[in-house]
């Protein structure tokens, strides 16, 4: 995995893309810069998030209780569908065999 970018490095990228001639495309400040386009993209919005009121940390926790919340909707989903499929069912006891210890 490729080292991190500095963070002073990060800033000092979004600050000039923030402040661009207008013209001046996001391609070229990050070949400028030497990152990929997308990555300055993520960067860009990153900051807006954590200008926003919501630090690297939070919104970090956020995403994580997002994917917690997600797992368990998909869970109650397929909980759901079980029963979905044996409503209407009669239930039907163990059938008799040896005992179980």
């Amino acid at each position: 995995m490729p080292k991190p970018y500095p963070k002073e490095f990060r800033e000092d990228v979004v600050r000039v893309a923030r402040n661009r001639e207008p013209g001046v495309t996001l391609e070229q400040i990050a070949a400028d810069f030497g990152v990929h386009p997308i990555t300055l993209s993520k960067w860009l919005r990153r900051a807006d998030t954590d200008e926003d009121g919501a630090g690297p940390a939070t919104a970090s926790g956020e995403s994580a209780e997002l994917r917690e919340a997600r797992k368990r909707i998909r869970l109650l989903e397929q909980e759901n569908e079980v029963l979905r499929r044996t409503q209407g069912r009669p239930f039907q006891p163990p059938l008799p065999g040896p005992a179980h210890r």
